[in-house]
C-alpha cells in the first residue's frame, strides 16, 4: 500500500525495493507464519473464492516457512508474468502504481511477533503475501491488478487520487464475489484476518451491495474496525471490464459534483445482498 512521497530508506533501491534476505528470518518467525496459514487455510475452505484456494496451490504456499520471493516469482511469471518483489514498507503513491503498472506486487518484508496474530496496524508480509499473491496466478484479476497500476498513474495526474482509492480497498482489499453456492471471499485483507473472514460472510451487522464503479468511489471507508459495508462483483471478468471500458477523466469529473456516501449508506434501486443491521459499528465506536 502507498504512503506520501518521501526519500527511499538507506539500503533501498530508487524504486524502494530491497533484498528479501531470506535467510535472515528466524525460526521463530518462520513459524509465526505456518500459523497464520494452517489458521487461514482452515477457514477458508468453502469460504474463499476458488481462484483464491487455486492459486494458493498452484504457487506452493502451503510449503513450510515465509515464501522465498525468488521461487515464488519464479511461480509467478510462469503463471501470469507477474513477480513479487520486497520493500521496507509503505511505499509513495507513483512507486506503488508503476509496480503494480509493471506487474511487480511489492511486499513487506517483516512478519508479525506471535502476539500480534490477530491484528496488524501495517501489513506485513503474511498480509501481502497470502492476502495478495495467490489471486495474482488468475490472469484476468492479474490484468485487473495492472490495470489497476496504469489507472493510479493517470488519478496522480487529475487529482482523483482518493476515489481510486476507495476502489482498491472495496475490491483488492475487502472484495466479495458472487459463488455458485453464494458469496465468496477474495479481498486480502479479508481472506488474511481470521476474524474478519468470518465477519465478512457471517455476521448481520454490514451491508452487502452489488458492485457499481461509481458508487464505490463515492463510499468512505473504515480503516480502524470491519466493514461496514461490503461490494459484491459478479466475478473478477466483469471487475475488470468495468475499468477497462471506463472513461475515467469525465467519471473522476461527475464524482467532483455529488457527495461522498458514509460508509454504512444504501441507496434506492441498489442491488443489496444483505441489509445491513449495523449492530456492530454501534457497539464498537470509532476511537
Amino acid at each position: 500500500m502507498p504512503n506520501d512521497r518521501i526519500s527511499p530508506p538507506p539500503g533501498a533501491a530508487s524504486d524502494w525495493t530491497i533484498p528479501q534476505n531470506w535467510g535472515a528470518f528466524t525460526r521463530e518467525e518462520h513459524a509465526t507464519w505456518d500459523t497464520l496459514f494452517a489458521r487461514q487455510v482452515s477457514m477458508l475452505r468453502g469460504r474463499a473464492t476458488p481462484e483464491f484456494l487455486d492459486g494458493l496451490d498452484r504457487l506452493r504456499l502451503s510449503e513450510s516457512g515465509i515464501p522465498d520471493f525468488a521461487e515464488l516469482s519464479e511461480r509467478l511469471m510462469r503463471a501470469t508474468g507477474w513477480q513479487v518483489v520486497a520493500v521496507p514498507g509503505l511505499i509513495p503513491d507513483d512507486v506503488f502504481f508503476d509496480h503494480l503498472a509493471n506487474r511487480r506486487f511489492v511486499a513487506g518484508n517483516f512478519i508479525r511477533r506471535p502476539d500480534q496474530l490477530d491484528y496488524l496496524e501495517e501489513p506485513d508480509v503474511f498480509h501481502d503475501v497470502f492476502g495478495h499473491v495467490p489471486l495474482l496466478a488468475h490472469p484476468t484479476f492479474a490484468d485487473y491488478m495492472q490495470a489497476y497500476g496504469e489507472g493510479g498513474q493517470r488519478a496522480l495526474g487529475l487529482g482523483a487520487l482518493e476515489r481510486l482509492s476507495r476502489l482498491y480497498w472495496y475490491t483488492v482489499e475487502f472484495g466479495l464475489v458472487r459463488g455458485d453456492d453464494g458469496l465468496k471471499l477474495y479481498g486480502a485483507g479479508i481472506v488474511s484476518s481470521f476474524s474478519e473472514s468470518r465477519f465478512a460472510l457471517d455476521d448481520p451487522s454490514p451491508n452487502r451491495i452489488g458492485f457499481d464503479l461509481a458508487r464505490v468511489m463515492r463510499t468512505r471507508y473504515r480503516i480502524d474496525d470491519f466493514q461496514q459495508s461490503y461490494f459484491v462483483v459478479d466475478s473478477f471478468e466483469a471487475l475488470l471490464a468495468a475499468t477497462l471500458e471506463t472513461d475515467f477523466a469525465p467519471l473522476y469529473d461527475a464524482l467532483r459534483e455529488q457527495p461522498d456516501l458514509a460508509p454504512d449508506a444504501l441507496l434506492p434501486d441498489e442491488t443489496v445482498f444483505t441489509r445491513g443491521t449495523q449492530h456492530y459499528a454501534h457497539t464498537h465506536p470509532r476511537p
